[in-house]
């Protein structure tokens, strides 16, 4: 039964994603019977391009989708050039998953508390430097060109891709090219940008098409930081969808084709990209040069990814700050008073979500866990190459989630199937699975297999030897992967509001349906939930193994 699972797994993705596109398209063009179009028309298109502020949010989506990722793996490609084995390297190393497990609500509300006029950064060096004593009228959260959008996205986008790249270095001798390059006379920097990168390059390039599709479309970040007037395109869909007059489904839906639409146009904008910088980069490939520029690639690389950490830790410093804080009048640096009376006002209410947001993230990362662990145990078990249907199980984080979650309300509607927790579970699921294979799968490989070679030698069967040796042996990154997915379920929004239809709310959705009011110390006070969640996975990923090998230390070194 073990050779179903990788299509299982592939099926657990592909058919609901499939299902939402063709439910989506349908509606677009005036079939949807249950709101009686029996025919197919343009009227919602119609509707749609008469919107006003339709076209700046659709360039909103499509820009910003391309400079975050263009500026998120350029910090990453920086930092890899410049610290290779260094301690900011391996320091780096060891948040690199902390950091991509704080939710993207959690990361926005932080940087908007620091970067608002009355945030903390403009606290800070007022009235000293600037001379306020009121907060600044400018415009900075929801800014009309969504820079600010723009920045909490690439906060979030380079943890990930650095993981990407942690994760498929090992597949490419870099050491070995390193010192090829060393011994003709290359810089560290540029040897490593010269043999490494075009190869490392097409192993990421999923990932890097995941980043693009989740920035162009991505909703609670964009209504947390994005522009208002008019906003980007996926939260206008939003708003369309959740309309009382349920004719606004049709335009919904053709909106959802469109960010479809965006999407692919924003990758093959980047493919075209690709294409240039493989052609024009040649030259400079084979040019012989050693050292140009190889000190401005050291000190960006060491600056760029430090000062991206250090503004994340300052992100949830600031909510910590701000959950804790009284009186607290512009433009002094810290609170005059703390309190704990924001968490006590907020926690009772709180239960009813904490308890969906543990149950949905729990149970979609067992279903994952059990599916991506078969699939990985069947290729191992017979010796199967990486499959070039694994692409597949990227689909749900390349295609947008507006594309398609709109079209499962919609097929779920059809089949009288009404918002319930098993729904969300679902839709989670179709996120988290591929998380997790992601992060499981590289280690999964690189297990020594002469240790279950030995349970056969000694007359252990298959599976007596996977639950005895490989299990125990790849507990560490089992349980990381784990709390990844953990997270991921954690910080999704629309699929939970969508599926759930409002009735399943998690930390998660009410911390976003409180970013438009305006008490800072309640938003922090969920953000911090919303983050302190995975902080209790990740901590118990590292500590588990420890209690379990406490007196077999050198056993956690072997995967």
């Amino acid at each position: 039964m073990l050779f179903l699972a990788p299509w299982v797994l592939i099926s657990a993705l592909v058919v609901p994603l499939a299902a939402g596109l063709a439910m989506i398209i349908l509606p677009a063009f005036g079939y949807l019977p249950v709101l009686g179009g029996e025919t197919f028309h343009f009227d919602a298109w119609r509707a749609l391009w008469a919107y006003p502020g339709l076209h700046r949010s659709i360039l909103l989506s499509y820009v910003s989708g391309l400079i975050t990722t263009l500026v998120a793996l350029s910090v990453v490609v920086l930092f890899l050039a410049a610290n290779r084995g260094t301690w900011l390297d391996r320091s780096i190393r060891r948040l690199v998953s902390p950091l991509l497990a704080i939710p993207h609500a959690a990361v926005a509300f932080g940087l908007a508390f620091l970067i608002a006029p009355s945030g903390l950064f403009v606290r800070w060096i007022s009235p000293g430097l600037t001379g306020w004593e009121r907060p600044p009228d400018v415009l900075i959260v929801n800014d009309p060109w969504g820079l600010s959008l723009m920045a909490g996205l690439m906060l979030k986008e380079v943890p990930f891709l650095l993981l990407m790249c942690l994760a498929a270095l090992p597949q490419l001798g870099t050491e070995k090219r390193l010192m090829m390059a060393r011994s003709l006379g290359y810089t560290p920097t540029i040897a490593w940008l010269k043999t490494v990168l075009p190869s490392l390059y097409p192993l990421i390039r999923l990932p890097v098409y995941a980043v693009i599709a989740y920035a162009t479309s991505v909703v609670d970040m964009a209504l947390i930081l994005g522009p208002t007037l008019p906003p980007t395109l996926s939260v206008s869909i939003l708003s369309w969808f959740n309309d009382p007059n349920l004719d606004r489904r049709y335009m919904a839906s053709a909106g959802a084709v469109l960010q479809l639409g965006v999407t692919l146009a924003a990758l093959l904008t980047w493919w075209l990209g690709e294409q240039c910088i493989r052609r024009f980069s040649h030259y400079w490939l084979v040019n012989g040069a050693r050292k140009a520029g190889s000190t401005t690639i050291a000190i960006s690389g060491r600056m760029l990814l430090t000062t991206t950490t250090l503004l994340v830790i300052s992100a949830i410093g600031g909510l910590v700050v701000f959950s804790l804080a009284g009186f607290w009048r512009f433009p002094d640096a810290f609170p005059g008073t703390f309190t704990l009376d924001h968490w006590q006002r907020i926690l009772p209410s709180v239960i009813t979500p904490l308890m969906n947001t543990l149950s949905v993230g729990l149970a979609s990362t067992l279903i994952a866990g059990v599916l991506v662990v078969a699939t990985l145990e069947n290729a191992v078990r017979h010796h199967l190459p990486v499959s070039r249907s694994q692409w597949l199980l990227y689909l749900p984080l390349i295609v947008p989630q507006v594309a398609f979650l709109f079209g499962l309300v919609v097929a779920a509607e059809s089949m009288r199937i009404r918002p319930q927790l098993a729904l969300v579970i679902v839709a989670h699921l179709l996120f988290v699975a591929p998380y997790l294979y992601l992060s499981l799968s590289e280690a999964y490989r690189r297990l020594d297999p002469r240790w279950v070679q030995v349970a056969h030698s000694l007359g252990v069967g298959p599976w007596r030897a996977f639950w005895q040796v490989r299990l125990p042996l790849l507990l560490a990154p089992l349980l990381t992967a784990c709390a990844v997915s953990l997270a991921v379920s954690i910080s999704q929004y629309l699929p939970t509001l969508l599926l759930g239809g409002g009735r399943i709310p998690t930390i998660t959705t009410e911390a976003v349906a409180m970013a438009s009011g305006g008490n800072r110390r309640l938003i922090a006070v969920l953000a911090l939930l919303q983050a302190l969640l995975p902080f209790i996975g990740f901590s118990l990923a590292l500590l588990i193994p420890r209690w379990v090998w406490a007196k077999r230390r050198t056993m956690q070194g072997v995967v």
